[in-house]
């Protein structure tokens, strides 16, 4: 059973008065009102399993991207195209932010947040950076973040083509990211490209190589293993290859590409290389060109128990498809031998081959609630349980 959330042009005129304001001043930390970007849209039908419900957490944030939580129940979410983070707070219980505050502006595609040990960490495409004592100055009420941030890494490629960054803190306290392909397919000299790295006591190392593009990973809540997605390449056709779901058991295992795609995909230009390494393939294929840009392991108890343990991910959509397919989230189910299994979980972006959002990433907040980052019209909704 579904629940269906129909915002036809009626009910968008009330969406400010049902759901939440828009982010007004960014500098102020108050809330003023705007029309929404969606009122624009003539029917915008969001459906979830029966139970959940959806609601506009905060809007107007231009292209918002990966989310964390400090302590203090600061979102802090990062804008790519803007180059713009926010801190956002819903300082009374509702379910709805009622506070705002850019932080800092004018980055270069601030796309990976996460937040360790009170300190919030950001990327941008050649380094990483942090605020530390983030609640603190927060709370605080400093107008100015700027000298503030301390420098974490700065000496990353500096190409923006799949440059875009996702963080992740392990148990092990170090910091995971991805630095794509600078390309569709080929090979590089650099063996940073086409990785996972972990940062750990000052320095980095490879923790899985040969992953395209993976804009999304966790851990999971049991095995510590790392999930991650991977985009697929491009010009093999509309059904080829399938973004891909890999689980790295270990440090230095190698994925596929330039070489190999998807489960069974042989490159045509590289694919008869003598590379030497053990290809290790994905265990669930998303499908091909869905695009997915967000991943996150759901360990809350708000959802119901069969959501235990899922990982939730966001299909940012095809460009390039005749036919547009992803859009969506989705959630992926284990069972005892780990054999992933698809659904639906929020559908509803697309309508016929007009896209009307862009599920851009996942994030489970402390209370159990899950939100979910549009970059195509600046929102960030909230998902919740209600039975």
């Amino acid at each position: 059973m579904w629940m269906v959330l129909n915002m036809n042009k009626s009910f968008l005129f009330a969406l400010p008065l049902l759901l939440i304001i828009l982010i007004g001043s960014s500098d102020s930390g108050k809330m003023t009102n705007h029309d929404l970007s969606i009122q624009s849209l003539d029917d915008f039908n969001l459906s979830l399993p029966e139970g959940f419900k959806i609601e506009l957490f905060a809007s107007g944030l231009g292209t918002p991207r990966q989310m964390t939580e400090t302590d203090d129940g600061y979102i802090i979410v990062g804008t790519i195209k803007e180059g713009d983070i926010y801190a956002l707070k819903d300082t009374d219980g509702n379910g709805q932010a009622d506070y705002s505050k850019k932080i800092l502006s004018s980055l270069e595609q601030p796309s990976g947040i996460a937040f360790n040990n009170g300190s919030v960490f950001f990327s941008e495409i050649s380094k990483i950076s942090k605020i530390i004592d983030i609640d603190s100055k927060l709370n605080n009420q400093e107008q100015s973040f700027e000298a503030e941030v301390v420098n974490v890494i700065d000496n990353l490629p500096a190409d923006t083509w799949h440059g875009r960054k996702w963080l992740k803190f392990g148990a092990d306290g170090g910091l995971y990211f991805n630095i794509g392909a600078p390309c569709n397919v080929c090979l590089n000299d650099d063996d940073r490209y086409a990785t996972i790295l972990k940062f750990i006591d000052g320095k980095y190392s490879v923790y899985a190589r040969g992953v395209r593009n993976s804009v999304g990973f966790d851990f999971h809540p049991q095995t510590n293993k790392l999930f991650f997605t991977d985009n697929g390449r491009d010009w093999l056709g509309d059904d080829s290859p399938s973004c891909e779901l890999n689980v790295a058991n270990h440090a230095e295992q190698f994925f596929g590409f330039p070489y190999h795609h998807g489960k069974d995909v042989q490159d045509p230009e590289f694919g008869n290389i003598n590379h030497g390494y053990e290809i290790n393939k994905p265990i669930f294929e998303l499908g091909p060109h869905v695009a997915p840009t967000g991943a996150d392991f759901y360990s809350g108890n708000m959802f119901p128990d069969s959501y235990k343990n899922n990982l939730f991910v966001t299909l940012h959509g095809s460009w390039n498809r005749s036919q547009k397919s992803g859009y969506k989230v989705v959630r992926i189910i284990f069972d005892t031998d780990d054999q992933p299994q698809m659904q639906d979980f929020l559908v509803g972006f697309l309508k016929g081959e007009e896209v009307l959002g862009r599920p851009s990433s996942p994030f489970e907040m402390s209370d159990g609630s899950l939100l979910i980052s549009d970059d195509k019209l600046g929102n960030i909704y909230r998902i919740s349980y209600e039975g």
